[in-house]
């Protein structure tokens, strides 16, 4: 199943209608079933691998995601290059609802994920200072800019466990640090690809900000939902246009990153 794509999207559910001619494919991993079956599609005349992050039905609280099982089953059919569409909250006025930012930075405040594959025979370390493609990162915000979403072309992620949204208190210390953004799945996705040599580019939509930037309520899950809802074409048009921009031929690090490491697994 080596060769059925070589591109990867891992996001919700609203991208599968920019497939043309899928068909589901069923991929087993050593660390189980991936949260959804692999839908396999054209894009811009590219093979690509959809895989819906929560589950179809969003079955998966973002603790509870098969983190490594779906970034295995992506590699296992052919897929180097992944784009990671996701929802995130605002750590910064500057940063309103429908901001497109691809974050160039992550901060992991999760506990209890299991963040390798390499957990026995072998100690396994991965370079991991800039956790994102910088090739796939500029053809993401080149892509934004051609159809007149003009991006913020970095940032830094940091990752909650969830599913709650942060205190006030929380809110305010992340952003004192002078982390801008807020979610909850970047983690341990972007440190699962780096292990396996994929180039993933983090493509986050803010949807609202955080508790302790604006006084109010605070977050609400269906505010979150509505507004990626209503963006859901645009984002669908960018990471169309995305893929379309990808190179064929990686020249990024991404490739190397296992150079000189014994792997105590065979990967697919």
């Amino acid at each position: 199943m080596s060769d059925l794509a070589e591109i990867g999207v891992i996001g919700g559910s609203g991208f599968y209608e920019f497939l043309e001619a899928a068909e589901e494919v069923q991929v087993q991993t050593p660390f189980g079933p991936p949260s959804e079956h692999l839908t396999i599609g054209d894009v811009a005349g590219k093979r690509v691998a959809f895989l819906p992050r929560h589950g179809k039905d969003h079955r998966f609280p973002p603790h509870k995601i098969p983190y490594r099982a779906n970034l295995w089953a992506l590699r296992s059919v052919g897929v180097r290059q992944v784009l990671a569409p996701s929802a995130v909250g605002s750590l910064t006025p500057n940063y309103g609802p429908g901001t497109l930012v691809v974050p160039d930075q992550l901060v992991d405040r999760t506990t209890g994920r299991i963040q390798t594959f390499y957990e026995e025979s072998a100690a396994v370390h991965v370079q991991f200072a800039d956790p994102y493609c910088r090739v796939g990162r500029a053809r993401v915000a080149g892509a934004a800019r051609a159809i007149g979403w003009e991006p913020v072309p970095s940032g830094t992620l940091v990752v909650i466990d969830g599913p709650r949204f942060s205190t006030r208190a929380e809110s305010r210390w992340y952003a004192a640090q002078g982390w801008t953004l807020i979610g909850m799945t970047g983690h341990p996705e972007a440190v699962l690809a780096r292990e396996l040599a994929l180039c993933y580019t983090a493509v986050a939509l803010v949807t609202d900000t955080d508790a302790g930037v604006e006084e109010g309520q605070g977050v609400r899950q269906e505010e979150v939902f509505k507004v990626f809802a209503d963006s859901i074409h645009r984002l669908r048009d960018l990471i169309g246009q995305a893929i379309a921009s990808l190179p064929s031929e990686r020249a990024c690090s991404c490739p190397n990153s296992l150079d000189g490491l014994r792997l105590p697994v065979e990967l697919p």
